[in-house]
């Protein structure tokens, strides 16, 4: 569903916008996407998707980074990337939530991988027509400045130190409030998830707080999804 803002910084539906900017091989983003959703069913707000990629965020600093790693964002990383920005492009923004969810759900939950045949069956789990898959390997790819363009938006609002996924929400004064995360696993349910958003823009709200964090003992938990 595409939507417009009031002047109350509300969509036309009413409810608080919550943008949302993915990379979909990220599985931290994938879960933290989950939990969003999830706080939609609670809260009165609306999330919009918007692109980003780790191929792009990484390709200056590729030396630093391990081989395995440097591999994959040279490759792989750019072809569902680039499948979702040409879907975006050709069909419209109210495609990108629907894509997501196929591509994350082949990607992460079911245990597929991002590799290209599982590209082409979540664009026909989306309903979205087959060819779109032609652009994953687009070298010169025809979308490449939108998805640039994507990326810079969503990074700029947190800096480059960051990674996927970004959230903005509006801000008490006006001004979007943004962060990068939460990073969260397994992505919370019910009133927890109510919490949890409850408490991120708590915190996200006081001026000048820049970072906290606590020790990670485990990779991500896709049991519950």
């Amino acid at each position: 569903m595409s939507t417009t803002m009031t002047t109350s910084g509300q969509t036309a539906s009413g409810k608080t916008p919550v943008d949302f900017w993915f990379d979909p091989l990220c599985p931290w983003a994938w879960m933290t996407s989950r939990w969003v959703l999830e706080v939609e069913k609670l809260r009165d707000i609306e999330v919009r998707w918007h692109i980003m990629s780790l191929a792009v965020l990484n390709e200056d600093r590729l030396d630093e980074l391990p081989e395995e790693y440097r591999e994959m964002l040279t490759t792989k990383a750019w072809q569902p990337v680039r499948v979702v920005t040409a879907a975006w492009q050709k069909h419209g923004a109210e495609v990108l939530g629907p894509l997501y969810t196929a591509l994350g759900t082949r990607f992460h939950n079911r245990g597929e991988g991002a590799t290209v045949e599982a590209i082409a069956e979540a664009l026909a789990d989306a309903g979205l027509p087959a060819d779109l898959i032609d652009y994953a390997d687009q070298r010169d790819f025809e979308f490449d400045a939108e998805l640039r363009a994507s990326h810079k938006e969503g990074i700029d609002k947190v800096g480059q130190e960051v990674g996927t996924p970004v959230i903005a929400v509006p801000g008490a004064d006006g001004e979007q409030l943004a962060f990068f995360g939460p990073v969260v696993t397994p992505a919370p349910k019910g009133e927890e998830a109510a919490r949890l958003w409850d408490g991120t823009l708590a915190v996200a709200s006081v001026p000048g707080f820049f970072e906290i964090k606590r020790t990670r003992t485990k990779g991500p938990d896709f049991s519950n999804l």
